[in-house]
């Protein structure tokens, strides 16, 4: 067991530069001292940059396109982006920010430590409220994991994976399940971590039950596990279908939705409107509003300020959203107008065209 660090004020208040995660894991560095780090997971600050100071090399491994587009700024560090960590990778020690799914955390440990295997060093950080406990018994067919440290509502756990894990399969991950709109019958396949995982939410059965024929262009904006997207194109054979979400796993998702269907179309990440250079007849979507375990609207007001610009003549774009969220004022700052197509006690679909 090796004893946590004491810091200077000086040093704490560099350290709050980072999320409490970091800060915790930055309290017990030489874990990392001198050796190859593999970070991945919840990350939401540039931690292992300032980490690959003392590493000989730190990779961080994310799912999150936007973290993607920012860390592969930093030439400290090695970034990769996807679902799946196919490249080979040195590391000794995997340093995993829990992330607010567990389902996504089980999956991001069978896929790192079928990758990495026995000898590998595992690190977990999170906050307390976010379930990081539960790395205590999902560690179980790995090896042993135990907490070292806790510090501003987080935990720091160590183990070793001593046992050999099992090959890892992507398609084993896949929730199936089926859904019904009007006389279609649509097969959805999400992987953990995406969007009402396993099930259709109540927001999108509310959008796709108030969604009327589409013609032309059509972008899925937030596809998570392409529910939106696979319903129209199956309802409307001539669309030209493009889809769009911020995180690899929905990204894989959509794309097996689209394949069980037989439908077909563009499956890309992008960050808000990062990667759009096109112009649609229609942008549809059950916009996010979470980032992390906080409340985050940033994305969803970005989708909205700026949609006129990525929709032809007489474009619509229609969002479904909570009832308490004040997007009304936010749409009609950028259309001029709002219409509201339908509302119960919990969701509202929001419509507007671009004139």
């Amino acid at each position: 067991m090796r004893k946590s660090r004491l810091f200077t004020d000086k040093q704490k208040q560099t350290m709050s530069n980072y999320t409490a995660p970091s800060q915790i894991a930055k309290r017990q560095q030489d874990y990392f001292q001198d050796k190859h780090v593999l970070v991945a997971g919840e990350l939401e600050d540039h931690y292992p940059v300032m980490l690959s100071s003392i590493c000989k090399s730190v990779s961080v491994f994310t799912t999150h396109y936007g973290y993607y587009l920012q860390s592969k700024k930093h030439k400290e560090v090695n970034t990769y982006f996807g679902a799946e960590l196919n490249e080979h990778i040195e590391a000794d020690v995997v340093l995993l920010y829990w992330p607010k799914a567990k389902q996504e955390a089980s999956y991001l440990l069978a896929m790192l430590m079928s990758k990495l295997g026995t000898g590998t060093e595992l690190v977990v950080v999170g906050e307390n409220r976010s379930g990081v406990k539960s790395i205590e018994k999902m560690f179980q067919p790995y090896g042993k994991i135990h907490k070292y440290d806790s510090a501003r509502r987080c935990s720091f756990y160590w183990g070793e994976c001593s046992q050999i894990p099992q090959p890892f399969d992507l398609q084993s991950w896949f929730e199936t399940y089926q859904i019904h709109v009007q006389d279609k019958t649509v097969t959805v396949k999400s992987l953990p971590g995406v969007f009402s995982h396993g099930r259709l939410d109540d927001g999108s059965k509310l959008l796709l039950d108030t969604l009327k024929a589409s013609q032309g262009k059509v972008l899925d904006f937030g596809c998570g596990a392409g529910v939106i997207g696979a319903v129209v194109a199956s309802q409307n054979s001539g669309i030209h279908l493009s889809m769009c979400d911020v995180s690899a796993l929905a990204i894989e998702s959509a794309k097996a939705t689209l394949a069980a269907n037989g439908l077909n179309g563009e499956v890309f990440p992008s960050d808000v409107y990062s990667d759009i250079n096109e112009k649609f007849d229609y942008i549809i979507s059950n916009p996010p509003f979470h980032a992390g375990l906080e409340t985050s609207y940033h994305a969803t007001e970005s989708l909205l300020a700026k949609a006129p610009g990525y929709l032809n003549k007489q474009g619509q774009l229609m969002i479904v959203a909570n009832s308490f969220l004040k997007y009304t004022p936010l749409i009609e700052q950028s259309f001029g107008h709002c219409n509201t197509l339908a509302k119960n006690t919990k969701f509202a679909i929001y419509q507007a065209e671009y004139k």
